[in-house]
């Protein structure tokens, strides 16, 4: 995949859509719906879910986190503290895409098992309120990137300038995004309607804090959960949403409205767990649970309706491509 570019103001600008010849108009099929959906019995296998095994799935990502932390308390060492802050934005990318399966009902068949460990064992520690959340991202799905789409401005104006992009990243990295993130938090204990969510997610922040206290070293709940929510996770979360819809555009078309990159393990570790990466499948059926997510997606190439000149060959190269756009000849980028 490359930028192309499209009409504009001054002649073509650089855009992340595809062209018309890389969509083969292939569907319906005998498996596949016209909009790329399984058709029974297909349907059926592909939205089963894996009880037993999501609870591994919660029960790792716990484990996780407490081996990041427990290592870095062992060794002790300046460079293991720092390799320790970096490695739990992968944790908190886990707990966010747990929480995202939880809030699609998805997580595990039975709803009230589903909502409770969404909320209190990933959510709220994730400084989620599932219920919000949920939401905002059924209306993601019900209309991507349109009138109502609720992380529209996360999405808009790619490709950018490598300077406007740097910009983004750069107040990730520092705090700036997440402490907008948590401003809100703070401003939900002030209102009746939102206090109870708001104090249940100060209230599972303990899941965390109490075991710190009781070993001596509630400060690493600062330093080793709070500070890579709000800085390196921050990061992660970014990269991983543009790749998802940076620069695509309203439509029934799901391949105009969401990238697909081929995965590699060292992205599935980073910012793309549980098979988010296979987005593209995802905003097909939003009702195929994560371990699916890849059988779906190949129901789909083996259609002919996902190629691979529509396939990025990794994110490095579909994050140059959505900070291609040349910088202006004053200089100037957008932020």
């Amino acid at each position: 995949m490359v930028v192309t570019t499209s009409p504009g103001s001054s002649g073509t600008a650089p855009t992340m859509l595809p062209p018309a010849d890389l969509l083969p108009d292939v569907l319906p099929t005998d498996r596949l719906s016209e909009t790329g959906k399984p058709l029974p019995p297909l349907r059926a296998e592909l939205r089963r879910i894996a009880d037993a095994r999501n609870v591994g799935s919660v029960a790792l990502t716990w484990g996780q986190a407490a081996a990041t932390i427990g290592a870095a308390i062992w060794l002790g060492h300046p460079l293991a503290w720092v390799a320790a802050f970096l490695l739990m934005g992968p944790v908190h990318a886990r707990f966010a895409i747990l929480a995202h399966e939880a809030a699609h009902k998805l997580l595990f068949t039975n709803k009230r098992a589903n909502d409770f460990v969404g909320r209190w064992l990933l959510a709220y520690p994730a400084f989620v309120p599932l219920e919000a959340y949920r939401r905002a991202h059924f209306s993601h799905h019900r209309d991507e990137l349109g009138p109502e789409e609720p992380d529209l401005n996360l999405y808009l104006g790619y490709p950018v300038t490598p300077a406007s992009f740097r910009r983004k990243l750069l107040r990730d990295a520092v705090g700036i995004s997440g402490w907008k993130n948590f401003r809100g938090l703070l401003r939900a204990l002030r209102h009746t309607g939102s206090r109870p969510f708001a104090l249940r997610i100060l209230a599972a922040q303990l899941l965390v804090l109490v075991p710190l206290a009781l070993i001596g070293r509630p400060e690493l709940y600062l330093f080793l959960w709070f500070a890579p929510w709000m800085t390196s996770w921050r990061v992660l979360n970014r990269l991983r949403a543009i790749a998802e819809h940076g620069g695509m555009t309203r439509s029934k078309d799901r391949r105009l409205t969401t990238h697909h990159v081929r995965q590699s393990w060292i992205a599935r570790f980073v910012f793309v767990p549980f098979n988010t990466g296979w987005h593209l499948a995802h905003h097909v059926d939003m009702g195929v649970p994560w371990r699916n997510l890849p059988r779906l997606h190949r129901e789909l190439v083996d259609a002919g309706w996902v190629t691979e000149e529509l396939t990025y060959p990794s994110y490095r190269a579909l994050w140059r491509a959505l900070r291609s756009r040349p910088e202006t000849a004053a200089g100037a980028s957008p932020a």
